[in-house]
């Protein structure tokens, strides 16, 4: 089995998760540059925003980055064009089915991860001739399914005939080395970067990431099929309450508009949305990407050494 590293040519089996409002051009080159594949998340970006973000990225880094597209974002035609255009190297992609602009993705020569929830989807997706696909367990923050990572990689790796990359409730070694030993080529990780020197979030959003416990997080919006998970705080209570009382789309949506901003730019972690997975209660302390990375890396090597003396 290619390791993760071998397909998108960097130097370590990860990839920095898409974070919308987060993951900019800057931030990702820090992540290439730290010897992972960064991600540049376009999330409701128009394409000359994404435009920018890309070639803010070039100037930063000469290591392979990649873009998400949310296909979700009114703007997909835009930003599938333009990635094109400005020669990204790999795209993933999530929220939908990415199977009409993928044809000119591979004409390019562009690699494409699609992220996935469940088998089914990766099944479907199986016949564009994609490279790999991410499964991203309900442990992650964000846009969530409904398996956890233990139980969605393998089936997905049962699946599917190409390469499977772990996401979800990966943030130190053990949980990487479990992932390697569920059939994982390398792992997309997003929460543990939240707290990094060069994530470019308010640093009341990474106080709170570092103040978070286990059970700190929970699921909002599942009653509208729009399951998103975060840290809980007045915005998330007052979320669930309305749910729990069969609020309308609209009553529901003035409670999140402008959420994510709020508490990424502006540090409003009370009435913001605090996107994070449940391992923001293993964060303790902010380091360098780089040092994330390596860490990671070599934790997990100490833990699959150990595991093979003890068990076999």
């Amino acid at each position: 089995m290619k390791k993760l590293n071998e397909i998108l040519g960097t130097r370590l089996p990860f990839i920095q998760g898409g974070m919308a409002n987060i993951a900019t051009g800057e931030f990702a080159a820090a992540c290439s540059n730290a010897g992972v594949l960064g991600m540049i998340a376009t999330g409701g970006w128009d394409g000359d925003r994404l435009r920018k973000e890309i070639r803010r990225a070039k100037e930063l880094t000469d290591k392979p980055f990649g873009v998400n597209l949310m296909l979700m974002s009114p703007y997909a035609d835009d930003i599938a064009q333009i990635i094109l255009e400005e020669g990204v190297q790999v795209v993933t992609t999530g929220a939908g089915n990415p199977g009409k602009y993928i044809p000119a993705w591979k004409e390019q020569g562009i690699k494409v991860l699609p992220v996935v929830a469940a088998a089914a989807l990766a099944k479907r997706l199986s016949r564009y001739g994609v490279d790999a696909f991410i499964a991203e367990g309900t442990e992650s923050g964000g846009h969530v399914g409904e398996m956890t990572t233990m139980a969605l990689v393998p089936q997905v790796i049962d699946a599917v005939d190409v390469p499977v990359v772990a996401a979800g409730g990966i943030a130190d070694g053990r949980q990487l080395a479990a992932a390697f030993a569920l059939g994982a080529c390398g792992a997309q990780v997003g929460t543990c970067l939240l707290a990094s020197v060069e994530c470019p979030i308010h640093e009341n959003y990474k106080q709170a990431i570092l103040k978070a416990k286990d059970s700190d997080t929970t699921v909002t919006g599942r009653s509208i099929g729009g399951p998103v998970r975060v840290l809980k705080n007045k915005m998330a209570r007052e979320y669930l309450a309305l749910e729990k009382r069969g609020a309308t789309l609209e009553e529901l949506e003035q409670v999140t508009l402008g959420g994510l901003r709020r508490a990424v730019l502006e540090g409003d972690v009370e009435h913001g949305s605090v996107m994070a997975g449940q391992v923001a209660g293993m964060l303790h302390e902010i380091k360098p990407v780089k040092q994330i990375f390596e860490e990671l890396y070599a934790q997990s090597h100490t833990v699959l050494e150990a595991v093979g003396k003890e068990w076999l």
